[in-house]
C-alpha cells in the first residue's frame, strides 16, 4: 500500500513549488515595471507557444509575460489605492481571459505599427471552423513526397503510388468552409503544407512611466 506520508510530504512539495513559481513570477512584473517605459496589454489570436517564441525571438530587448491573469493583475495593483504607479491598475482591470504584457523601452508608436503589421501563418487545429473549401481531385498530389502516401492512406484517402508520385484515385473533400475540422481534416491539411490560421497579437491598451493610460483597441 502507498506510504500516506510520503503522499503528503509530496502534495505538500508541489504546493510549496507551485507557490514558489507564483511569487518568482509576481516579483518579475513588479520588476519589469521599474526596468521599462511602457506596459502593453495584449490579446493573441489562435496562438500556439511557437508564434509566441517567434515574437519573443524578435522582441529580445523588451519581455513578453503570460501566465496568471490574477498574479499579473496583483502584481500591478488591483484598484488606485494599492497600485504600484499611478492609473497602473487600469492594466491590471484588462487581464481577463488569454491576455498577457509586453513591458519595452521602444516608442509607443514603433510598437504600434509593428504589431499592427504583423501576422504569421499556421495550421488549423481540430474544431477550428474551415475558411474555405479544400477539395483534392482525383490524380497525382505532386505536393506530396512519397513518403507522406501510407499517412494519407490511414487518414481515409484512396492512395498509390506510381514512379514515386502519390496519386489520388478518386476526388476527396477535406474540409467546407463554415465546418469544424476534423481530426483527420487538421492532420491531412498540414500534410499538405495548407495553413489556414492567422497568428496575430492586438495591442489593447497601454501605460507609460508618467502615469498615461490609452486604450488602443479602437486604433488598432
Amino acid at each position: 500500500m502507498p506510504n500516506p506520508k510520503r503522499n503528503k510530504q509530496k502534495t505538500w512539495t508541489m504546493i510549496k513549488k507551485k507557490w514558489e513559481r507564483k511569487k518568482e513570477f509576481y516579483q518579475e512584473i513588479q520588476s519589469c515595471v521599474k526596468k521599462y517605459a511602457h506596459v502593453f496589454v495584449f490579446a493573441a489570436t489562435h496562438g500556439r507557444n511557437s508564434n509566441l517564441r517567434n515574437v519573443r525571438m524578435q522582441w529580445k530587448t523588451s519581455r513578453i509575460c503570460v501566465g496568471k491573469n490574477k498574479v499579473m493583475a496583483k502584481a500591478l495593483g488591483l484598484t488606485e489605492k494599492d497600485e504600484r504607479r499611478p492609473n497602473l491598475h487600469k492594466i491590471g482591470k484588462q487581464l481577463k481571459g488569454d491576455k498577457g504584457l509586453l513591458f519595452t523601452n521602444q516608442p509607443i508608436e514603433e510598437v504600434v505599427n509593428w504589431f499592427h503589421s504583423y501576422s504569421e501563418g499556421d495550421y488549423a487545429r481540430p474544431g477550428y471552423i474551415a475558411t474555405e473549401d479544400v477539395i483534392l481531385q482525383e490524380g497525382p498530389l505532386e505536393q506530396c513526397p512519397a513518403k507522406l502516401e501510407p499517412s494519407l492512406k490511414r487518414l481515409g484517402l484512396s492512395t498509390t503510388l506510381k514512379d514515386g508520385v502519390i496519386y489520388l484515385l478518386k476526388d476527396y473533400a477535406v474540409c467546407k468552409a463554415g465546418e469544424a475540422l476534423s481530426l483527420e481534416s487538421a492532420r491531412i491539411l498540414r500534410l499538405l503544407g495548407k495553413q489556414m490560421v492567422e497568428f496575430k497579437i492586438r495591442l489593447l491598451s497601454v501605460w507609460s512611466q508618467n502615469g498615461n493610460f490609452a486604450d488602443l483597441d479602437s486604433e488598432n
